[in-house]
This record gives structure tokens, sequence and C-alpha cells, in this order.
């Protein structure tokens, strides 16, 4: 393993799922998967997976969490915050000077941050 090739990320209404996400992560692209006319959002080398909600995978804080390298931490918690996200856990300082905190989405799924904040 080297890194993450997809985030997948579960909710009730994917098109709201996915503009919701293409204002919290402003860099991402949507992008098409051409044979199967699957969409995702491009973040550098990472795909955001936008996928409806079922049985199995429910939304939700309920298990692992993807934590995003920022380069400015309360900048990037600022805007997340602006576009409807709530602040979960944290934040609190960590190694190297480094501060981490979770948010959740809309339809409750958490969203790490990890990165420097000016003080």
């Amino acid at each position: 393993m080297t890194d993450i090739a997809a985030v997948l990320i579960p909710v009730p209404d994917v098109a709201a799922g996915r503009a919701w996400y293409l204002q919290a992560f402003p860099g991402a692209v949507m992008s098409t998967v051409p044979d199967m006319g699957f969409e995702y959002l491009a973040v550098g080398s990472t795909r955001i997976e936008i996928v409806p909600a079922d049985e199995q995978v429910s939304n939700g804080a309920a298990g692992s969490v993807v934590y995003w390298r920022v380069p400015e931490f309360s900048v990037s918690l600022a805007h997340l915050v602006s576009v409807g996200a709530v602040l979960y856990r944290g934040p609190m300082k960590i190694e190297d000077d480094l501060w981490m905190c979770q948010v959740r989405d809309p339809w409750g799924n958490c969203i790490g941050l990890r990165g420097p904040r000016a003080m």
C-alpha cells in the first residue's frame, strides 16, 4: 500500500452530497469514469466518491476517519464550518506543532483535518 486511492462517503442524497463536497473542497474537480458513468471528485490523486447510504454502509460517524493534510489548519477549519460542517472533536495540538480535529458533514460523516496553525 502506498497512498489513499479513494474516500467513500455515503449520503442519503448523492446530488446534494456532491454539491456540498464541491464547496467543502474548493480544489476538487468533478470527474467521470467513462465506461461506467460514475462521477467522483478528484482532489489531487485521491477520489472522493459520494455514494448512496444503505443498510450495509450508512452515513454518520461510525468508524474510520480520513485526515486531510491542510496548509493552514485554522483557515481550513473555518472554511468547512462556513459551508455547513460542524466541529465534532478537537481541535487539539499534536506532534511537530501540528493541529488536528474532526468535523461532521451535513449527513454526520467525519472529515479529519491535520496541519500547522498560525499563531
